[in-house]
């Protein structure tokens, strides 16, 4: 075998391999994220819900074709933190809030969200009247930032009107979201915004595991 042909084997071998290892590595990155997204439309589709509160016990079916046409019982929820932690039982999220994370540090901020939520350290606790402020992973590297590194993967599919429960000190709070908006990544007035109401906000990027945009979702406590 000529030289000239070894080389362009050599080189044709190594640039697959290049390529189906960038496929590989897309594949493994995109998984979690086409997981999230797949199991919330399956559940939409299948009718399965999510909640805090006890399901109501179902009657026994007559015959195996009852179950097709009657909706799945409720999955109840036990909520991962009473002490500081969140419930979007819409979208399945069910993590601990991590309090008081330093915001204009990266060590801080991304070691904390490796525990759960972050809530940003000088805006108000639940317990206060002012704008919580909560942010959480939806990244592609999920396995260099552990269990909570997609946890806010779906957050997109919080529309007006759709609960979220904010556990603090024992006791529940109950918030509906009443918008939606994208920012750009350098926009701090989300974060910085004061409010004489009791407010909820959540940040996550947008898209996943990118710092171009923040998608923010702004709720309003109706129950406490």
């Amino acid at each position: 075998m000529k030289k000239s042909q070894a080389k362009f084997i050599i080189l044709r071998t190594l640039a697959n391999t290049l390529v189906l290892g960038s496929l590989a590595f897309l594949s493994i990155s995109l998984y979690p994220l086409v997981k999230d997204e797949f199991l919330y439309y399956y559940r939409r589709f299948r009718g399965i819900e999510y909640t805090l509160e006890e399901p109501a016990e179902t009657q026994p079916q007559p015959s195996p074709f009852s179950t097709l046409r009657t909706q799945p019982t409720p999955l109840k929820i036990t909520p991962k933190s009473t002490d500081f932690g969140i419930v979007i039982e819409k979208i399945g999220v069910n993590a601990p809030i991590v309090a008081d994370v330093d915001t204009t540090s990266r060590e801080a901020y991304m070691g904390a969200m490796r525990y759960g939520v972050a809530h940003a350290k000088g805006t108000a606790k639940p317990d206060e009247v002012g704008n919580v402020y909560l942010f959480a992973h939806s990244t592609l590297n999920f396995w260099e930032y552990g269990e909570y590194a997609t946890v806010f993967t779906t957050l997109h599919q919080l529309a007006p009107g759709d609960k979220i429960v904010i556990f603090y000190k024992g006791k529940r709070y109950d918030y509906r979201v009443a918008e939606k908006e994208i920012v750009p990544g350098f926009d701090l007035t989300p974060l910085t915004r004061t409010s004489s109401r009791n407010l909820l906000t959540l940040q996550t990027c947008d898209p996943p595991g990118t710092t171009w945009r923040r998608l923010i979702i702004i709720a309003e406590l109706i129950s406490n």
